[in-house]
């Protein structure tokens, strides 16, 4: 795979990334002293419950894939974010038991390692505005179409099925599961129709944002990228980049999508996380904390 992506250089050695859940990422050294980075995606790389059924054309769908990568990294580039540079994409599972892509490493580090970076935060939050006046006049990922119902009954939906999750697992969220799903109903009828939907990364927090030699934003992790209300990816925001969240912050965002997205957020991050710990995730303390943030952020919506 190495010799199909750089040519006459030899592979040294490789280096498993830790924190992927849907996808392998490796680090490749080369004896140039160069590297680069490897995504592999096969069922052993994928520690979801669910990943025999992606359902690409569905915007929550499970989104993994070397087709979801190729389409959301075409759909945010031409919309200007930085993105990694490919090398090699590869389906012939010629090389790997797996689909693969070869991009370039990004050394400078995530947000989440560097701590705060306010030139890094202020170019970030140009990118995700440029990003979000990108509109279509149809929801779903890039290069698919999904119509149907409006995007907040589908989101709705999701989080009443997040809800009876989290109550089958959680008895503080039991104990108040009735009165969490009607102020679910309360803040979707609140909500106004609409018909055109910006681009989205879909799960933007610091740790999917390196930074390169030129202080320059990169995203990664870009599979879940879709057409959406970007009120979805703003309830996201506030809660990844707390005080940070002022280089994002549009002043006309709907208020009610926003009110209605926050607690699906907070319910999809209660279920999602135990979901995965139903596998074989080795990262389990890092999950319950996302577990235990989220079930007070949930309650805290009650008042």
């Amino acid at each position: 795979m190495v010799r199909a992506a750089f040519g006459a250089r030899e592979l040294v050695s490789v280096r498993r990334l830790r924190g992927g859940s849907k996808k392998g990422v490796y680090r490749l050294f080369l004896d140039n002293r160069t590297t680069g980075i490897a995504y592999v995606w096969n069922s052993d790389e994928d520690y979801w419950p669910d990943a025999a059924s992606p359902e690409h054309n569905d915007p929550f769908g499970h989104s993994t894939g070397l087709g979801l990568f190729q389409a959301a990294h075409a759909a945010l580039s031409e919309a200007g974010a930085r993105v990694p540079e490919v090398v090699l994409l590869d389906s012939s599972k010629s090389h790997l038991d797996g689909d693969v892509a070869v991009v370039e490493d990004v050394r400078g580090g995530t947000l989440e390692t560097l701590g705060d970076r306010e030139n890094v935060l202020a170019r970030l939050g140009d990118t995700v505005r440029a990003l979000h006046r990108t509109l279509r006049d149809r929801y779903g990922r890039p290069g698919a179409d999904r119509p149907g119902d409006p995007v907040e009954d589908i989101v709705l939906r999701r989080a009443l099925d997040h809800l009876a999750q989290a109550a089958a697992r959680v008895k503080e969220i039991a104990a108040v599961e009735h009165r969490l799903a009607e102020l679910l109903s309360e803040r979707h009828a609140a909500v106004e129709p609409r018909a055109e939907y910006g681009l989205i990364h879909g799960e933007l927090g610091p740790d999917h944002v390196l930074v390169d030699e030129h202080d320059q934003p990169v995203l990664i992790d870009i599979e879940g990228a879709m057409f959406f209300d970007s009120e979805w990816e703003h309830a996201f925001l506030e809660l990844r980049f707390g005080e940070h969240y002022r280089h994002f912050r549009e002043p006309d965002l709907d208020r009610h999508r926003m009110r209605l997205y926050r607690l699906a957020r907070y319910l999809s991050l209660v279920a999602g996380p135990l979901r995965l710990l139903d596998g074989d995730f080795p990262h389990q303390a890092a999950m319950l904390d996302i577990v235990d943030q989220n079930v007070a952020r949930a309650l805290g919506q009650l008042g």
